[in-house]
């Protein structure tokens, strides 16, 4: 067996990793509310199916051989899925993290990955992103024979949604009013969108995002909850079909994470949780006897989030410093 035909045999083994993951039912006074449970996907998070699709058409393409080295810019889950995809593949993997980074992805990089290069310098947005893909420049001009996925404009990520998480979404639920996403590299609202919108033109895709992000050409600030947000405007966002954005503080993430656990049993991350909040508060003073039909995205589970959203000193913390912006800049 020559060593290419031995890694599309792999990459055969490697789609296994991304299957069709359950739509839950949870019980809420407003509106018919379902969440779509990501975290199930086989690495753990909804990032396997755009990590899996990136590699998978690369290879396809001849962009990726035997011997390629992958580059990438991460905050946790993306890298994740790319480090054991990477084994799977028998490729070298060098994930670009930052000081932000999950102690917990940082150790299951690290367990996989021969070498993790780890930012600490803030960009000029008090986040970390630029500071992180200038590092990966500075990696692909190192090394010979390296591929950088770029997540942030790969169209191959926004089709693996487009065929895959919205195909899944279509399936379970083809009547939903509302779909609820969080937005990061903007792949999953780009594809998931699209593909909506084309099934229903009726369906609301709202964005959700985070306080401080740049996304949606807000004022920029410090984010320390991974996984939601940007200190960039990510050009795939530029084909998303939206309808409303909903910024959101890290204190109701972090709240609406508690809720999540306590009164519905799902231990989720902070972008799970705080496209929860989005629901919530959009729906908050709804009036009618009619309940829409409103799904969001459960992106990762809880257990990369134990250090912050679920530690209750962080989390104690987190509202004290936050709560001033959060009244100041009000409802979205």
């Amino acid at each position: 067996m020559t060593a290419l035909a031995g890694l599309l045999d792999r990459l055969s083994l490697a789609e296994c990793i991304v299957r069709e993951t359950p739509v839950v039912p949870l019980t809420d006074s407003s509106v018919h509310l379902f969440a779509k449970l990501e975290y199930l996907n086989g690495i753990g998070s909804i990032k396997d199916r755009p990590a899996l699709w990136i590699l998978k058409k690369a290879i396809e393409r001849g962009e990726v051989e035997p011997g390629t080295t992958i580059v990438e810019s991460s905050s946790g889950n993306f890298a994740c899925a790319l480090a054991t995809l990477a084994r799977i593949l028998e490729l070298d993997f060098i994930p670009v993290i930052d000081v932000n980074t999950s102690p917990v992805y940082e150790a299951t990089l690290r367990s996989q990955c021969s070498t993790v290069v780890k930012v600490d310098e803030p960009d000029d947005t008090g986040g970390y992103l630029k500071s992180r893909l200038r590092m990966v420049e500075r990696l692909r001009a190192e090394i010979p024979k390296v591929y950088w996925p770029n997540q942030y404009g790969n169209a191959d990520g926004m089709d693996a949604h487009y065929r895959l998480t919205a195909g899944d979404i279509v399936k379970a639920l083809p009547n939903l009013d509302y779909v609820f996403l969080p937005v990061s590299s903007a792949g999953t609202i780009a594809g998931t969108s699209r593909r909506l919108k084309e099934h229903d033109p009726r369906i609301r895709i709202i964005a959700v995002d985070a306080q401080g992000s740049v996304i949606f050409k807000r004022p920029a600030g410090p984010r320390r909850i991974p996984g939601l947000g940007s200190s960039i405007c990510p050009p795939l966002v530029e084909h998303a079909l939206i309808d409303d954005v909903v910024m959101v503080s890290e204190p109701e993430t972090v709240a609406a994470c508690h809720v999540l656990l306590q009164h519905h049993g799902l231990f989720v991350g902070g972008s799970s949780g705080s496209a929860y909040a989005a629901v919530q508060r959009v729906f908050a003073r709804r009036r009618g006897t009619e309940k829409p039909r409103v799904l969001f995205l459960c992106c990762d589970r809880g257990g990369a989030y134990v250090h912050n959203v679920f530690n209750r000193q962080w989390a104690a913390q987190c509202v004290e410093v936050q709560q001033p912006a959060t009244e100041a800049a009000g409802a979205s």
